[in-house]
C-alpha cells in the first residue's frame, strides 16, 4: 500500500517535472525569437548591405535600401516567432496530428482573417517590387503624403498638414508617385489682346529656344497653345513649359518675370 502510494506521487512529480521543463522550453523559445526580433534590424541591413554589393553595376538607392531593410526585418521577426509557436505545439502534439492541425488553422485563419493575409502577402510583395520606398512623396487611397515606414502590414504616410496615416498594404490597388516624375510642368496663361495676338504668338516662339540659357531649370523650348480656341476682344494663350523635376514652383516666377519683360518691350499690354 505505501508503495502504491509512493509510485502514485512519484509519478506525479514527473509528470509535473516534465510540464515544467516543456514550460521552460517554451520560454527559451520565445525568448529567442525577442532576441530574433531584437536583432532583426541588423540582419536585415547586413541582407540588404550583401545584396547591393553583388549588385555593384545597379546599387540600390537609398530610399531602397530603407525600404527592404524595414520589410526584412519585419519578416524575420514574424518567421521567428511563427517558427517558436510551431514548435511549442509539437511539445504536445504529435507530428502527424500537428500537421493536421496546422493546415485545419491556417485554412479557417485564411477564411476569417482575408484582410490581414492579404496585408502580409502585399508586403512581401513589396519585397520584389519598386513601386515607392520610404522617403518618398506618393498618393495612396486618395490620401497624399510622405512614406514614412514600410513593413509586412501597413504603410504609415505622413500628410502635409502632419497627420499621420496608416494604410493597411492589402487595400493599396493604385499608388500614384510624386518622386519619380522626370519633369513637373510650370504652365503659364497669358490674356493677350486679340490686336497684338500675332505679334505676341511670334514673340513668344522666338523666346522660347532663349530662355533655356536665361532659366536653367527649363529642360526644353514652351509650346504655345489656345487650350478654350476662342477668341474675343482678347484671347488666352498657355505655354506648356516642362521644368526639372521639383522645381516648376521656384522657376515660375522667374518665367513669368521673363515674358512679362519682353511683352513690355515689345509695348504689348496683357488684357485684364
Amino acid at each position: 500500500m505505501v508503495w502504491d502510494k509512493m509510485e502514485c506521487m512519484f509519478n506525479e512529480w514527473f509528470e509535473l517535472t516534465i510540464w515544467w521543463h516543456k514550460l521552460l522550453f517554451i520560454l527559451v523559445l520565445y525568448l529567442l525569437a525577442w532576441v530574433v526580433h531584437r536583432l532583426s534590424q541588423r540582419l536585415a541591413q547586413r541582407m540588404v548591405r550583401v545584396n547591393g554589393m553583388r549588385n555593384k553595376q545597379r546599387p540600390l538607392r537609398l530610399e531602397r535600401q530603407a525600404t527592404l531593410h524595414s520589410l526584412i526585418a519585419s519578416a524575420i521577426t514574424l518567421l521567428a516567432f511563427l517558427i517558436a509557436t510551431i514548435i511549442s505545439m509539437g511539445l504536445f502534439i504529435d507530428s502527424s496530428t500537428l500537421i493536421w492541425m496546422v493546415g485545419l488553422f491556417s485554412a479557417a485563419f485564411g477564411l476569417g482573417a482575408r484582410p490581414l493575409i492579404a496585408d502580409f502577402l502585399t508586403g512581401i510583395s513589396f519585397l520584389f517590387e519598386d513601386s515607392f520606398d520610404v522617403g518618398e512623396k506618393v498618393e495612396i487611397m486618395e490620401v497624399e503624403g510622405v512614406v514614412e515606414t514600410i513593413n509586412l502590414r501597413t504603410t504609415v504616410l505622413r500628410a502635409p498638414t502632419g497627420e499621420i496615416f496608416t494604410m493597411p498594404n492589402g487595400e493599396i490597388r493604385m499608388v500614384r508617385n510624386y518622386s519619380r516624375g522626370r519633369f513637373s510642368l510650370a504652365n503659364v496663361t497669358l490674356k493677350i489682346q486679340s490686336n497684338d495676338l500675332g505679334q505676341a504668338l511670334s514673340l513668344l516662339e522666338e523666346l522660347g529656344p532663349e530662355a533655356l540659357h536665361l532659366l536653367p531649370n527649363l529642360l526644353e523650348p514652351w509650346q504655345v497653345i489656345s487650350e478654350s480656341g476662342t477668341i474675343g476682344q482678347h484671347t488666352e494663350l498657355t505655354l506648356v513649359t516642362k521644368a526639372r523635376y521639383g522645381m516648376a514652383a521656384d522657376m515660375r516666377p522667374r518665367l513669368l518675370a521673363l515674358v512679362q519683360g519682353k511683352l513690355d518691350e515689345a509695348g504689348i499690354v496683357l488684357a485684364e
